[in-house]
């Protein structure tokens, strides 16, 4: 795959067109747009940013492919009030260890045709990983060493802690505990959300998000020696 020159122009006009078409006729008139502006380039960005997440955490997995780091632009209509057919949005996610999927932290991407949206970690954790997260946030010192990655890492710009579902701690935990906040987690993930810009059109993309995930990190890392059981490495 060709180096990465930066999303085009026609990648915002494309889901700026979506955004206010979106219906089977407009999308199927604008495939090939779809193809050039939206697939192609978001593979070539997957494979040229891939590698470097890499080197920050030796267990990143992807694969520039539909299916593969790039989600589907379908969106799934059964069980939504919302029938739009497509996403109006681009995607990617970069994961923890060989199976791609939820049970691990990772790195995700969303763009929208102005706005872009990078974070790490976990949206939602199944049962076995809620019991452990919530152990660790109890103990002094796993619990501890969160805090601080999250007061550094919220420290270093933008970033937003994100997760927190629960209106009470739950039943069986001390709703006076010094990080009880927390345990009303039921993910853990910290994001930021910018202006697109002109960057994006632009091979320097890639280190521009790059240096988003190197300092979102730590919070993965944290994740998957205390949840997921597997450190990095």
């Amino acid at each position: 795959m060709s180096a990465f020159p930066g999303f085009p122009k026609g990648s915002a006009k494309f889901l700026s067109g979506l955004t206010k078409n979106n219906n089977k006729a407009w999308f199927d008139a604008h495939r090939a747009d779809y193809d050039a502006h939206y697939v192609e380039p978001a593979k070539a960005f997957v494979a040229a940013i891939g590698p470097k997440l890499q080197k920050i955490s030796p267990s990143i997995s992807f694969e520039p492919k539909v299916n593969g780091s790039l989600f589907r632009i379908n969106r799934d209509i059964r069980f939504s009030k919302d029938k739009t057919p497509y996403k109006n949005h681009l995607d990617l996610w970069f994961w923890h260890g060989d199976r791609r999927g939820w049970a691990s932290p990772g790195f995700f991407f969303r763009m929208l045709p102005d706005r872009l949206i990078l974070g790490a970690g976990m949206h939602k954790f199944e049962k076995p990983q809620l019991d452990a997260f919530r152990a660790a946030i109890v103990d002094d010192r796993s619990g501890r060493a969160l805090a601080k990655t999250i007061d550094k890492v919220r420290g270093a710009g933008r970033y937003e802690l994100g997760g927190a579902s629960r209106n009470k701690v739950p039943r069986g935990f001390d709703a006076e505990h010094p990080r009880a906040a927390l345990l009303l987690h039921d993910g853990l993930f910290v994001s930021l959300e910018e202006k697109a810009g002109k960057v994006v059109e632009t091979p320097a993309f890639v280190d521009h998000c790059v240096g988003h995930f190197k300092t979102l990190w730590p919070i993965s890392r944290w994740l998957l020696a205390e949840v997921t059981g597997k450190p990095d490495g």
